[in-house]
C-alpha cells in the first residue's frame, strides 16, 4: 500500500467503526472543558468524570472558581494526580479569564497557551472540541498509534501531531483524533495488545512493529 492508501484505509476503517464519535471528557461548555482537559493530564478520562461533577457542583465558571482557596481545589481533585499544580492551575487560569477575558474561554491557541498549565495538547482539544476549529491533539494513544501504522517516526509527540497534520485532510482533524483514541483503547491498547482484533495495524502496521508482536 501507498502511503495514501495507507490514510484512506484509516479513515474508512474509523468512519465504519465510529460513525457516532462520543467526547470522552464530560463537560457543558468550553470552561468546564478546559478543566477536565487540565485535570486529564496523567490520568484517566474514566476518573476525571468521577471528580469533575464534584468540582463543579461547587464552581463550574471562573467566577466561582477563584471564591475557593487552591487548598479546596487540591482536596477535590486530588484523585486526578499532580493536585498541587492543577488546583494552583486551575485557580490562576480562572482569575486571568475574569481579568483579560470577560470571564469567558478565549478562541486563540496563543490565548489558551497564555494560560497558567494549558499546554499545546490541552489548547488543541479545547479549540476542536468547543469551537470546532481543525486542530489534531495528540495524546498517548495516537501517538502509540501513528508510530504503529508507519505514519510517524515516532520520535516525540510534536513530531507526529506535524505528521498527523500533513497527511490527514485537515476536514477530518477533529473527528479523527477522537477516533484514534477509541480505536487505541479498544483495538491497539499499550498492554494486554491481540493483534487479530487490531485491523488497521494487521493491514498497514510497521513491519518491526508486527513482528515483534508475532515472536
Amino acid at each position: 500500500m501507498t502511503k495514501s492508501e495507507k490514510v484512506t484505509f484509516v479513515i474508512n476503517t474509523l468512519n465504519e467503526l465510529y460513525p457516532e464519535i462520543p467526547i470522552p471528557l464530560d463537560h457543558k461548555d468550553p470552561y468546564t472543558l478546559l478543566i477536565a482537559v487540565l485535570l486529564s493530564a496523567q490520568c484517566t478520562d474514566v476518573r476525571v468524570n468521577q471528580i469533575t461533577p464534584l468540582l463543579f457542583a461547587k464552581a463550574d465558571n471562573p467566577y466561582d472558581m477563584v471564591k475557593m482557596s487552591v487548598e479546596e481545589i487540591k482536596e477535590i481533585i486530588r484523585p486526578c494526580g499532580l493536585s498541587p499544580m492543577k488546583s494552583k492551575g486551575i485557580h490562576g487560569l480562572s482569575e486571568i479569564l475574569i481579568e483579560k477575558h470577560n470571564g469567558q474561554v478565549p478562541q486563540s491557541f496563543e490565548a489558551l497557551e497564555a494560560l497558567p498549565a494549558v499546554g499545546h495538547k490541552t489548547a488543541s482539544v479545547v479549540m476542536s472540541q468547543a469551537f470546532g476549529v481543525p486542530a489534531f491533539p495528540v495524546d498517548t494513544h495516537i501517538h502509540r498509534l501513528m508510530y504503529r501504522w508507519g505514519l510517524t517516526n515516532g520520535k516525540n509527540v510534536q513530531q507526529t501531531e506535524k505528521d498527523a497534520k500533513r497527511i490527514f485532510p485537515e476536514e477530518c482533524w477533529n473527528e479523527l483524533h477522537l477516533q484514534i483514541i477509541w480505536y487505541g483503547r479498544e483495538y491497539s491498547p499499550a498492554r494486554g495488545w491481540n493483534l487479530e482484533k487490531d485491523i488497521i495495524t494487521r493491514t498497514i502496521g510497521r513491519k518491526s512493529v508486527i513482528n515483534e508482536i508475532k515472536k
